[in-house]
């Protein structure tokens, strides 16, 4: 494969490319993984979510 005068250049940018995909979806699976962790510490302390709860009385 003949990639000319300006292989280095292309071979580079598909290496960044390839680091910054890299490292968006390593952040992504901690952060998410750090969220759950926070939930359940949450969910354990006894606080619920907004929609857990149970439903709004409307009548006066």
């Amino acid at each position: 494969m003949d990639l000319g005068p300006h292989a280095a250049f292309i071979w580079a940018s598909y290496a960044a490319e390839t680091i910054v995909l890299a490292t968006l979806i390593g952040w992504l699976l901690y952060d998410g993984s750090r969220q759950k962790q926070q939930l359940a510490d949450l969910e354990r302390r006894g606080v619920t979510r907004r929609g857990a709860s149970s439903p709004a009385k409307d009548t006066p």
